[in-house]
């Protein structure tokens, strides 16, 4: 068992995502699941990830805010600070993962009512969130497709809807681009711990495929 806080993002189609009309007793919102336990992610070709059932529990949910396109610079369009009923975020962990609902301003805010409006027509279908790892397990690092499983995060910095999930839960693609820093550092981590060169590895992959394309070429 290893730990590590890098901050990392995580994009994932969620079927279970959908605008909420407004009614007589409540606003317009989003609702749905912006994290999945158990469900196997391709990174990048990279390595798969899981998020273990559990690894919510203790996590640090005390101020996570809103966002689109994970653009922060901008205005939250719904915040959760310590999850209390005036949150205009709120968050709930169960069995399945983590559950929101976001309370949105469409009547004053133009890009409130836009992402209703996104989300609505399907233009917006995707969540993504930003967190921290406070326990991981890694397998199969002398493998070129190695497994990292989740056990606990340490925080959840914030969740984002996206229109360009950077994986889906169920596909596995090929190794067509670099890693995000934190992962590749959580990667090169993995590797050392069990006594492994990834640089050295990759080196050893790129001359073979070079002698492959040799091969061909004549």
């Amino acid at each position: 068992m290893s730990k590590k806080t890098d901050t990392i993002k995580r994009y994932f189609e969620v079927q279970e995502f959908r605008a909420v009309e407004p009614t007589e007793s409540s606003g317009a919102a989003i609702e749905g699941y912006a994290i999945i336990y158990e469900s196997k992610a391709d990174i990048g070709g990279w390595f798969e990830e899981t998020i273990k059932r559990g690894a919510l529990d203790g996590a640090d949910l005390r101020d996570v805010p809103f966002f689109v396109q994970h653009n922060t610079l901008q205005i939250p369009l719904a915040r959760s600070r310590n999850n209390n009923a005036n949150s205009t975020l709120q968050l709930r962990v169960d069995d399945k993962g983590l559950y929101f609902r976001a309370e949105l301003d469409v009547e004053k805010n133009p890009d409130a009512a836009a992402l209703h409006s996104a989300v609505s027509r399907g233009d917006l279908d995707a969540m993504s969130f930003s967190f921290s790892v406070k326990d991981q397990v890694w397998r199969d690092q002398d493998t070129d497709y190695p497994k990292r499983d989740i056990l606990k995060f340490s925080k959840i910095h914030e969740i984002s809807a996206v229109h360009s999930p950077a994986y889906l839960a169920t596909s596995i693609q090929a190794r067509s681009e670099a890693l995000d820093s934190a992962d590749q550092a959580a990667l090169e981590s993995a590797r050392r711990s069990a006594g492994l060169d990834s640089s050295k590895n990759e080196q050893q992959e790129l001359e073979i495929l070079k002698f492959k394309a040799q091969i061909l070429s004549k």
